[in-house]
């Protein structure tokens, strides 16, 4: 076959040109862009690869802006809590200085006014925000957490920040941990707040003081009484009538082992501890760390005359005259130990005495009738809330044990337009209801079964079933019949709503809200039958009491703790005083100490954890920031061209490109001289 010009050019020129002229634009393409491919279809391996390693730095660009955001809040709110704690520290300085007699009432009127500007203070530091975002509000950034009177309107939701692949790290502290946390290692501490004499040397009790003497019993000969009720801490009630005869053979110290004993102190074993101070005011520490049900309640009573006016069943029945000794004939001398500025369920009374444990009325303020008594669930020692039940509240060791069934609460007081009502709730397996003790009718207390509705049993009532109760009969809006089916009781129970509406308050409180007057008419008292009649079982469950001060407690109430604290410098008052007009069951300088000592040591913990979170979201930071950099250098082996080896075989396949035009050039010439 002859070889021509042509098949040489096609075979040698033109295959070889097309070859090396793609090279090079391969080449010139990768050292313009800097990449080696710009299509999948350049090389599938590295596209792939390169894929793979931007996913990986864009999860980490958003991990690290994550990460930077959460420690921005988290180091801010180290900030603002170093503030807190400085703030503390000048309160209890003032504190301690107040508390001390050498003060004149000009000297705490000014300590008073400096802790009222802390307060302020330490308000504004609850509500800081950054970008319009509150700090202390939980996952309800837009929310300010704290209003004026100290109460916190934010959530308990944690905000998370991503730290990594499916790991996550809190950055916020929220208000209901800070201001309304809980300590379980903090043991409750509770106080009696009626300054005691001897009734007869006028003088301070001590331990050592003959019971005779306390209880002015001349002849000591005759038997004092002392009736005792309170909760353990485990949450069970008791009853207990201590009687110490005769009088002048025991001792304060005597008494007080007693009541340990009625908590459940033994010779191995010691329960609370159960103290006396100077001004002869009775002091219970549970020795149990996390338990809010711990309280306490007693009336003691001698009757001089030799008679039994002291020795009653019925608390009722205790004919009392304590402001006279010896008392009239058949009357018993009486010495409190708790008072408030409750009024009793009969209305009797603007202050009661300490007769009286929780047969009291609400407390009125405007529209709103509030209790004073906390819903805790035994078990958990968490508040109550309107799906709890009663029966995880209640002591179920009381009346038929396990179980609510046969339990019945009296509820008295005025309806909103002034109208005095009285009704029973029954509380029964069968199925629960209220009865009107005037007419006679009972309703039934319905469920919510979708399935069928009715009469609630005993143990499975909820405290919504008995707020809706109590709303209907404060509101005057009954079932339409009796004894009501499910639809009319719902009826009642949204017209009720109309009116008003009874909620549990932040720190497990019955609270009823008039919608209609400034100043409502209604008042509330609700009670277990069974209260002060010692020859019953005691009370299964308490919604107010004149009950004993609370010293400390698991529970914070930080804002609360703090006007507590003032007001006790602004009363003068070294000790829970009675005695003070208007405010009968404020702590006192003393133990406003022994709070502010608590609530230091709960924000150091709290603050504690801010620290932690803010070091490990910075060592997130710095290590997203490296990983960042070594994936990015990954990728750039990959996918980036290398510029020197790019040039040099740029070099390579021009001298190749010329040194085949070269070729191609002579060989063409002496294809020319052939041809001629």
């Amino acid at each position: 076959m002859r070889i021509t010009s042509s098949m040489y050019y096609k075979n040698l020129y033109s295959t070889e040109n097309s070859k090396l002229s793609k090279e090079m634009f391969d080449v010139n393409r990768q050292i313009a862009s800097g990449l080696k491919i710009d299509y999948a279809k350049d090389d599938v391996t590295t596209f792939t690869e390169t894929m793979r390693l931007d996913n990986e730095i864009t999860t980490l660009d958003q991990v690290q802006k994550s990460t930077d955001n959460g420690y921005k809040i988290s180091d801010q709110t180290d900030s603002v809590m170093n503030e807190f704690s400085d703030l503390m520290n000048r309160m209890r300085t003032l504190l301690v200085q107040a508390s001390n007699d050498t003060n004149d009432e000009t000297s705490r009127n000014a300590i008073a006014k400096e802790m009222r500007g802390i307060e302020d203070n330490l308000k504004g530091l609850a509500n800081t925000s950054i970008n319009g975002r509150y700090l202390f509000s939980g996952s309800a950034v837009n929310v300010k957490p704290i209003n004026e009177d100290g109460t916190y309107n934010g959530n308990d939701v944690a905000m998370q920040a991503m730290v990594g692949n499916n790991n996550q790290q809190q950055f916020n502290i929220t208000g209901a941990r800070l201001f309304l946390g809980e300590e379980l290692s903090v043991k409750r501490t509770i106080t009696s707040n009626v300054v005691n004499t001897n009734a007869i040397s006028n003088d301070s009790p001590t331990t050592a003081t003959k019971i005779s003497d306390f209880m002015g019993d001349t002849a000591g000969t005759n038997t004092a009484y002392f009736y005792l009720r309170g909760t353990k801490h485990n949450g069970e009630a008791f009853d207990k009538k201590i009687a110490l005869s005769p009088s002048n053979a025991s001792t304060m110290q005597n008494l007080l082992d007693e009541i340990g004993k009625a908590y459940g102190n033994t010779a191995s074993a010691t329960v609370v501890n159960v103290t006396l101070n100077d001004k002869g005011e009775i002091t219970v520490e549970d020795r149990l760390r996390g338990s809010s049900k711990l309280d306490f309640h007693m009336v003691g009573a001698l009757d001089p005359n030799g008679g039994t006016a002291a020795d009653v069943t019925q608390i009722d029945d205790l004919d009392d005259d304590s402001t006279t000794y010896p008392p009239p004939a058949g009357k018993a001398y009486v010495k409190e130990f708790v008072q408030s500025n409750l009024t009793s369920a009969t209305g009797a009374a603007t202050t009661i005495t300490s007769l009286v444990y929780d047969r009291t009325q609400f407390n009125v303020n405007g529209s709103s009738v509030t209790a004073n008594a906390m819903q805790v669930v035994k078990g958990t020692n968490a508040f109550a809330t309107p799906s709890t039940k009663l029966s995880e509240v209640a002591d179920l060791s009381q009346g038929t044990a396990g179980t609510l069934d046969g339990t019945k609460f009296s509820l008295t007081g005025k309806t909103v337009s002034g109208a005095a009502y009285d009704f029973t709730i029954n509380l029964d397996t069968a199925g629960s209801t209220f009865t009107d003790n005037n007419t006679g009718n009972s309703y039934n207390i319905y469920d919510v079964d979708p399935n069928g509705r009715k009469a609630v049993p005993a143990d499975e009532m909820t405290y919504q079933q008995l707020m809706d109760v109590m709303g209907m009969v404060v509101t005057n809006n009954l079932p339409a019949s009796s004894p009501g089916t499910a639809a009319e009781y719902d009826t009642a129970v949204q017209q009720s709503h109309n009116v008003g509406e009874t909620t549990l308050t932040y720190d497990g409180k019955l609270k009823f809200q008039d919608f209609t007057p400034q100043n409502t008419k209604a008042t509330i008292a609700i009670h277990d039958v069974n209260s002060g009649d010692f020859s019953k079982d005691p009370a299964v469950m308490t919604f107010n009491t004149n009950n004993a001060l609370t010293i400390n407690d698991p529970k914070t109430d930080f804002f609360k703790d703090i006007d507590d604290m003032i007001r006790a410098v602004e009363n003068y008052s070294n000790t829970p005083d009675s005695k003070i007009p208007g405010d009968p069951r404020n702590i006192g300088m003393q133990a406003a100490i022994s709070r502010m000592d608590e609530l230091q040591d709960h924000f150091l913990r709290s603050h504690s954890e801010v620290g932690a979170q803010s070091n490990t979201l910075q060592k997130a930071s710095e290590r997203v920031s490296v990983l960042k950099i070594t994936t990015e250098t990954l990728r750039s082996s990959v996918i980036d061209t290398d510029l020197a080896e790019a040039s040099l075989r740029l070099s390579q396949l021009t001298n190749n490109f010329q040194a085949m035009l070269s070729t191609v050039g002579r060989v063409s010439k002496l294809s020319l001289v052939n041809y001629l």
